[in-house]
């Protein structure tokens, strides 16, 4: 036999190509090959998520046999000489290991870390390109290099078995791809039922199957409850904890569960039917919209997943498409889930958190794109009118966050340096513990990977709801609020182009002194000094925002009030107050947040932002004065001093704000529940007015 020779040691070529060992590596090294470029190649399902599975499994079966291989190849060609074949090896092996040990450090990260490294993700794809670029030239090289012999006996004993050689390869390969076949053909798909019940009321069509919502699918159909929840598992340990601690508590959480909305909704429901429900459900109860619960038939409007999540985690990132006109005006789509994702068990658990940190493009896809980072997408739900399909009348415009920050000062168009928008106020940047998501490109004023998460908190101005529910977290919640209403969070970011101090202070413009016996005149003025849209903003009909001043004498007795609550927390006639009054078509107010019968508004006051607003108060000054502490004199004596009712008028002014008026409190849950909204003073003022006498007389003091 024609054997080739290496130093002082023979080498029989057959023996290389007839390997056991050789042929696992190769086989297994074509395996990880293909699947490596399925996964990087062909789109994502089910099929290719069990390549990854797979893959992993072989990439960690392939590192001892080739180590072991590769060790005795080099031993027997080390001192071979330099040919290009012997570079193309050398370069192919280092390719392998380089490739193999970014791979192990991706299947660590996937398994237990939060996601994978862009460098060693990085580093695995170029690698597997570099493998195929030196391994193939260097196999076929040799292929044609060992039938290039002399001996025909040694040409064909070499042909047999670089043919045994290829089809134990090919049998390798091909059982593990059978494998993948086979594992994605026993795997059992979640099934959504994907269908409105039987009896579901479609009155305006069966192409506005959600109207009067303007909310609508992208199939156009119902989706199951089940795919648009689940917002838990975006919270266990090794994802998005500390985002979804956050949302937990917040108020996009418990949209739906809040009990002044179950109320007004089924008070809708049993005045105008169930399907008019659907108007509020695109905003307050998406999950229960699109799968069909407020229906006409329908014994109850929400479903369990919608009451409890609200606007989800996947509700919100799986709109897809918005429009500024509001009321809901979005297209939400069905994400694909990964495969083990909805099954039960903490297998099942692992295997698809490691497919989702592994393979994460069709997570990245679904979930995190552009438009959710657009005060746009936010215009969906925070904007809202009524028009003829709920009132029977006509179109009537309501809360509009959206326009009022559009043409505010606060937005300087393709300029985001000057601007300042919804996610920077309500979603500041806040150190994480657990995420380490990357910046996105309108986050200008951020770095690549600095630690930072928007928060999911969404703070706003519902001090209410958090103690009512008193969800896990509430306590910590509704401080935040508090300290947001004040202006009192601080916000890096945008710290240069907004004022510090309070959103809404106030200040008091009084004379610096008046004649007892007179009457008092002073102005409070209201300065929107922080806040994005109108303040107040949102449904003006049950929020109130309101001014209590109180003038008191240097004793502290009371000489005026204005604003006050009375023993059963309402606020006395005559105050300073901003708010709405919408009436029905009757002229009858509209006091139970029954906006379905709104037709217009014969009061409203609110301030634009950057605005300002003016409170005028007038009262008659004591003509008598009892002074905080008796003047004692040693003798008497003759001299012009102030009668003895002399003394100081002290002014306090506080901006003062709830959440739900208490007619409505009373309404939702009763006159004698003993609930009441709590009220924070947003901004405070003080004065101080000096009373002189009539007038001045000689007196004796004694």
């Amino acid at each position: 036999m024609d054997d080739l020779q290496s130093g002082t040691r023979r080498i029989n070529r057959a023996d290389q190509w007839r390997s056991g060992l050789a042929v696992m590596v190769g086989g297994l090294l074509a395996f990880e090959t293909l699947t490596g470029l399925s996964i990087y190649l062909l789109p994502f399902s089910i099929p290719n998520q069990m390549a990854v599975l797979l893959h992993t499994l072989g990439g960690l079966a392939f590192v001892i046999p080739f180590g072991v291989y590769q060790l005795r190849h080099w031993l027997i060609y080390r001192r071979y000489a330099v040919t290009h074949i012997k570079l193309t090896g050398y370069i192919a092996t280092w390719a392998l290991i380089l490739c193999g040990v970014s791979g192990l450090v991706l299947t660590w990260q996937a398994a237990f870390g939060r996601q994978i490294g862009v460098f060693w993700d990085l580093t695995h794809i170029i690698t597997t390109f570099a493998i195929i670029a030196f391994v193939v030239p260097h196999v076929v090289l040799i292929v044609l290099r060992d039938r290039g012999t002399r001996s025909n006996e040694t040409v064909a004993a070499v042909v047999r078995a670089q043919s045994w050689y290829g089809w134990g390869l090919a049998s390798v390969c091909f059982f593990l791809v059978l494998a993948i076949a086979l594992a994605s053909e026993l795997y059992e798909p979640v099934h959504y039922r994907n269908a409105f019940p039987a009896d579901y009321s479609m009155p305006y069509g069966p192409k506005q199957p959600f109207t009067p919502s303007l909310a609508t699918t992208a199939s156009g159909g119902a989706y199951d409850a089940a795919s648009l929840s689940g917002s838990k598992t975006c919270g266990q340990r090794g994802c998005h904890e500390d985002i979804y601690r956050e949302w937990s508590v917040s108020a996009h959480r418990w949209s739906s569960m809040d009990p002044a909305f179950q109320g007004i909704q089924n008070v809708m429901a049993k005045q105008n039917g169930p399907v008019s429900t659907r108007y509020c459900g695109g905003c307050h109860d998406p999950i229960s919209l699109f799968s069909g619960t407020k229906n006409i038939f329908a014994a109850n409007l929400t479903t369990l997943a919608g009451y409890q999540e609200g606007v989800s985690c996947i509700v919100c990132h799986a709109i897809k498409k918005t429009d500024i006109k509001g009321n809901a005006n979005y297209v939400i789509t069905q994400p694909q889930r990964y495969i083990f994702e909805q099954k039960p068990g903490a297998v099942a658990r692992f295997a698809a958190n490691f497919l989702i940190r592994a393979y994460p493009r069709m997570h990245n896809k679904t979930f995190n794109h552009r438009l959710f980072k657009s005060p746009e997408f936010c215009a969906a739900c925070h904007k809202q009118f009524i028009d003829k399909e709920v009132n029977k009348v006509g179109w009537v415009q309501l809360q509009n966050q959206y326009d009022n920050w559009r043409k505010s000062h606060w937005n300087t168009p393709h300029n985001p340096r000057k601007t300042i928008e919804c996610r920077e106020c309500h979603m500041p940047l806040q150190k994480t513990r657990a995420d380490t998501l990357a910046r996105n490109p309108l986050d200008y004023n951020r770095t690549p990977f600095d630690g930072m998460h928007r928060s999911h908190r969404f703070l706003g101005a519902n001090q209410f709801i958090p103690p009512v529910l008193k969800l896990p977290g509430w306590q910590e919640q509704t401080a935040l609020i508090e300290k947001w209403l004040q202006g009192k969070i601080d916000i890096p970011e945008i710290a240069g182009k907004w004022a510090t101090g309070p959103a809404v202070p106030i200040s008091i413009d009084a004379p610096a002194a008046v004649t007892a016996g007179t009457t008092v005149s002073l102005t409070v003025g209201i300065h929107s000094n922080k806040v994005g849209h109108d303040f107040p903003t949102g449904p003006l009909d049950i929020i109130q925002s309101w001014l209590e001043v109180e003038a008191r004498d240097d004793a502290g007795k009371l000489v005026y009030a204005s604003g006050r609550l009375d023993d059963r927390h309402f606020i006395e006639k005559g105050s300073f107050i901003f708010r709405a009054e919408p009436v029905d078509q009757n002229g009858n107010l509209i006091e139970r947040h029954n906006l379905w019968e709104m037709v217009g508004v014969r009061y409203k006051r609110s301030i634009f932002p950057g605005f300002w607003d003016h409170a005028e108060f007038a009262f008659p000054c004591p003509a008598t004065f009892a002074p905080a502490q008796p003047v004692k004199v040693a003798q008497a004596v003759h001299v012009k001093v102030p009668s003895r009712f002399v003394g100081n008028l002290h002014i306090r002014a506080r901006l003062r704000y709830r959440k739900i008026g208490q007619f409505l409190v009373n309404f939702v849950f009763g006159p004698k529940s003993g609930i009441t909204c709590p009220v924070t003073d947003l901004s405070t003022a003080e004065a101080v007015i000096r009373v002189n006498p009539p007038t001045s007389r000689l007196a004796t003091v004694r």
